[in-house]
C-alpha cells in the first residue's frame, strides 16, 4: 500500500466518521447527560463493537480474495457504488445534520434511540450509584455498534478498494484498522465534548427556561 493510498483512505474515513450515526449520537447523549468521564466506557464499548465487525469483515475479505477472486471484483464494484450513494446521501442531508441532536428521539439501554430531554441534565449531579456502572455503559456502547448492520456492509464494500491483494495482506489490514479507528475515536471524542459543552450552555438558568 502506497502512502498516497493510505492518505486517501484516512481522509475518506475521517469525513465519513463525522456524519452523525447511532455511535456518534450515543457519544453525544452521554456527553450531554453525564460528562466526559462517565462517557469513557461507552466510547470503549462502541470501539470494541466496531472492532468485532471490522475483523469479521476483513476475515471475509481475506477468504474471498484467496478462494473467489471474481467475487472480490464484484465487491469492489459494489463498494464504488456504495461510496457514491453515501456521498449523495451526505450531500442531500447536509442541511439536516445541524439539528440532529434535537430531532433524534430515544437511545435506550441496549437500543439505538436517543432522548435529549433537558431534564436529564440533572443526572450529572446524582450520586455515582444512580448512574450506570462501567460495565453497563461498555455493554450499551458495544451493542449499539453491533446492532448497526450498515457498519459491516461499509467495511466489506469500502476496505477492498484500498488493499493491494498482490502484496502481503495482514500489514495492510493493521494499517487500515489503525487509520479507521483514529478517525472514528477522534470524532467520538468530538461529539462527546460537543454534548458536554451543550450541557454547560443549557445549564445556565435562563437558557433552560427559554427552552
Amino acid at each position: 500500500m502506497s502512502g498516497s493510498t493510505f492518505l486517501l483512505f484516512f481522509f475518506s474515513t475521517f469525513l465519513l466518521s463525522a456524519t452523525p450515526g447511532p455511535n456518534m449520537l450515543l457519544a453525544f447523549q452521554y456527553g450531554l447527560n453525564y460528562g466526559v468521564r462517565q462517557t469513557f466506557w461507552v466510547l470503549l464499548g462502541l470501539s470494541f463493537g466496531l472492532f468485532i465487525l471490522l475483523v469479521s469483515a476483513l476475515l471475509g475479505i481475506d477468504i474471498i480474495s484467496r478462494q473467489m477472486p471474481w467475487l472480490l471484483t464484484m465487491l469492489k464494484v459494489v463498494g464504488a457504488l456504495y461510496l457514491l450513494y453515501l456521498g449523495i446521501q451526505t450531500w442531500r442531508n447536509a442541511g439536516e445534520n445541524d439539528s440532529f441532536a434535537v430531532d433524534a428521539a430515544i437511545i435506550d439501554s441496549d437500543t439505538n434511540t436517543i432522548n435529549t430531554d433537558t431534564r436529564k441534565l440533572s443526572q450529572r449531579n446524582k450520586p455515582p450509584s444512580m448512574i450506570k456502572t462501567p460495565w453497563q455503559r461498555f455493554r450499551q456502547g458495544m451493542w449499539v455498534s453491533l446492532s448497526n448492520p450498515k457498519a459491516i456492509l461499509f467495511f466489506a464494500a469500502f476496505f477492498p478498494k484500498f488493499i493491494n491483494f498482490n502484496a502481503v495482506l495482514w500489514p495492510q489490514y493493521v494499517i487500515l484498522t489503525l487509520g479507521f479507528f483514529t478517525s472514528e475515536i477522534t470524532w467520538q471524542i468530538i461529539y462527546t465534548l460537543g454534548g458536554t459543552k451543550l450541557a454547560g450552555w443549557l445549564g445556565r438558568g435562563s437558557r433552560l427556561l427559554w427552552l
